[in-house]
């Protein structure tokens, strides 16, 4: 009997064609790169029992195709705890210049800048950065650049990037019970600087903490590498159901004795010794600087694919905390002789909390138009709010009939 090989076949056969293929009739060798298209109906129920050994290379199976005892972990739409975590959205502005010397601000979106302790003398430029790992589909990273040295720190001095999670948003990890999950936190880094980071996890629950820290080490200078670390579920940790602080993550950058010369740990007590061991020094040469991008922590045990969001879907999750509201939509009328009452504006994304109203530049007067002109340094006051809207108010001597809109922006802000 002979035997005959066919290379790279291309087989189309319908079912009528196979109507029944019994394993045993597949006796040896491979059918390489051959396609074989089979439906729901010719594939009734496929159970995770039936492959027993081998892989399907590049094959693609229906899901409908699929009964109920196949999982795909990691595949959850939103899996990704950390919002922002491509560096997309940027509404305060893409540079920040001149940060140190005890600053704590908000740079990119939910990421904030912090440093505790006596402040040192270095300070930092954060902008957002088109310098990204090559053919892992980002655009922007975070860049922090040391603008001015400290190569001797503050013994109590720590500074650090981070990003906080309410609470109620990390119920589905069950800490605090036997069943809790593990997260795993994943990104891309790139520095001059090489050696040992630290980052460390913060879970807060009714005015109490409890630290995890961890280690990594960038290898190779100016080179773009993909960190993955795995934070155990906490049994002990029952994290508050509430739209307060219930995560911390916190990238470090530099750290004194007192924050460094103590051993990692899993969760436990808020050692100030366990944060950052064993931290380089970011701050020791105005040549230093740090790249980030691709930031992920998801539930489970390893790390998937970075999940990329549609930029107006994470533009209104960043909404949540902070927005830009547009003082062109404020029309008012007066009250009395004195007083000007303006229409609510609404958010576009309902807030975390009822959020603190300022406007940009921190300005307290606002120009009003109306028929006559304009009145410039008019003086305004909140006058209502909740998650959903804001108005205000302003003192004015202007005849009953004022109406007009205003031309500067608003900021709501109900960050973590």
């Amino acid at each position: 009997m002979a035997i005959i090989k066919i290379k790279n076949p291309a087989i189309d056969l319908d079912a009528a064609e196979i109507p029944n293929l019994p394993a045993s009739k597949i006796t040896s060798g491979t059918l390489d790169n051959a396609r074989i298209s089979l439906d729901a109906a010719e594939i009734p129920n496929l159970d995770t029992a039936k492959i027993t050994t081998g892989t399907l290379a590049d094959a693609r199976i229906p899901a409908n195709a699929l009964n109920s005892n196949v999982s795909v972990p990691n595949q959850s739409a939103f899996k990704n705890i950390i919002i922002n975590g491509d560096m997309s959205i940027a509404q305060r502005g893409t540079s920040f210049t001149g940060i140190g010397d005890g600053d704590s601000q908000y740079t990119l979106d939910r990421f904030k800048w912090s440093e505790e302790g006596t402040t040192g003398d270095a300070e930092f430029t954060i902008t957002q950065s088109t310098d990204v790992p090559s053919g892992q589909g980002f655009a922007t990273s975070l860049k922090i650049d040391c603008t001015t040295a400290d190569t001797s720190v503050a013994s109590n001095n720590i500074v650090y990037i981070e990003q906080r999670v309410e609470g109620q948003n990390l119920q589905y990890l069950k800490y605090g019970t036997s069943s809790a999950e593990s997260t795993t936190l994943s990104f891309w880094v790139k520095s001059n600087k090489t050696g040992t980071y630290t980052v460390n996890a913060f879970g807060d629950t009714a005015g109490s903490g409890k630290l995890y820290s961890q280690a990594y080490t960038i290898s190779s200078a100016d080179t773009w590498e993909k960190k993955t670390l795995t934070f155990i579920g906490d049994t002990a940790l029952a994290i508050n159901n509430n739209s307060s602080n219930g995560l911390q993550l916190m990238w470090n950058l530099l750290a004194g004795t007192d924050k460094s010369s103590g051993s990692v740990q899993t969760w436990g007590s808020n050692t100030q010794a366990n944060r950052a061991v064993g931290q380089v020094n970011l701050a020791d040469n105005t040549s230093n600087e740090l790249y980030i991008t691709g930031i992920q922590l998801e539930a489970g045990t390893t790390a998937s694919d970075f999940e990329f969001l549609p930029v107006d879907v994470n533009l209104e999750r960043c909404q949540r905390y902070y927005e830009l509201c547009d003082g062109n939509r404020v029309v008012g009328t007066n009250y009395n002789s004195s007083v000007l009452y303006c229409n609510q504006i609404r958010f576009s994304v309902t807030k975390r909390v009822s959020p603190t109203i300022t406007i940009q530049n921190n300005t307290t007067s606002f120009t009003v138009f109306h028929s006559a002109g304009y009145d410039t340094s008019q003086t305004w006051n909140t006058d209502q709010q909740d998650i959903d809207f804001f108005s205000i108010y302003m003192t004015n001597t202007r005849a009953n009939g004022f109406i007009g809109p205003g031309d500067d922006l608003f900021i709501a802000n109900s960050e973590l």
